[in-house]
């Protein structure tokens, strides 16, 4: 089992740039593949961005794609989200999840895909 833990969270101007971190602990952390997804108040937990074990294969919803990076550390035990050129609609918590990868790797888009999940940071972008 794996546990997550978020930060970097917080208030940020239109236009500008966070950079989400996602602190992993317990099992080893190079087996899972890792995902960001967010949850805007009222509406459904979204799928952000995926990445492999080995951080070789990346995919992005099309809300985000272009603004946002995800990238991990295996050595120490860390994924983030870059998040450039935020809008006021990029507001919402964003949670990390992780899910076992086998190595027949396949972007899980879907909650259901991820067993584990951190607590979420909040993120909101002032107009």
């Amino acid at each position: 089992q794996v546990q997550l833990v978020e930060s970097g969270g917080g208030l940020v101007q239109t236009g500008g740039s966070l950079r989400l971190s996602c602190a992993a602990s317990g099992r080893t952390f190079s087996i899972y593949a890792m995902g960001w997804f967010r949850q805007a108040p009222g509406k459904e937990r979204d799928f952000v961005a995926t990445i492999n074990w080995s951080g070789s294969i990346t995919y992005y919803a099309d809300a985000v794609n272009g603004r946002f990076t995800i990238s991990r550390d295996n050595a120490k035990n860390t994924v983030s989200l870059q998040m450039n050129s935020l809008q006021p609609e990029d507001t919402a918590v964003y949670y990390c999840a992780a899910h076992f990868d086998s190595g027949n790797y396949y972007p899980r888009k879907t909650q259901s895909g991820y067993p584990y999940w951190g607590q979420g940071t909040q993120v909101t972008v002032s107009s």
